[in-house]
């Protein structure tokens, strides 16, 4: 039986949309709400939501300055992405002495 546990991975993380932005951030030193957006392809109200959930998590930072908003993940958010895509690496490519037969 694996080790590997699919509600290790993290619910904050875990929506295809927060998903996304957390991938774009993981690539980026930090980016404006619109590039973000448009990037995801989104609504303002519906990344505002989802971007909000990051900052209460503590993975996402957000700076308003001069009218534009700018996110960048926090260390924490550093942290958590890598965690869970070694989860999900797990998953794909679990140790050979873990493999059962279906």
């Amino acid at each position: 039986m694996s080790d590997f546990d699919y509600r290790a991975l993290d619910p904050v993380i875990h929506s295809r949309l927060r998903l996304a932005a957390v991938s774009l951030l993981a690539s980026v030193d930090d980016a404006e709400f619109t590039w973000l957006r448009d990037a995801v392809g989104t609504t303002d109200g519906n990344l505002s939501t989802h971007l909000t959930r990051l900052v209460d998590a503590g993975y996402v930072a957000a700076n308003r300055t001069t009218g534009v908003t700018r996110y960048a993940l926090t260390a924490a958010g550093r942290a958590a992405f890598r965690t869970y895509v070694d989860h999900l690496e797990h998953l794909l490519h679990p140790d050979p002495v873990e493999k059962e037969s279906p």
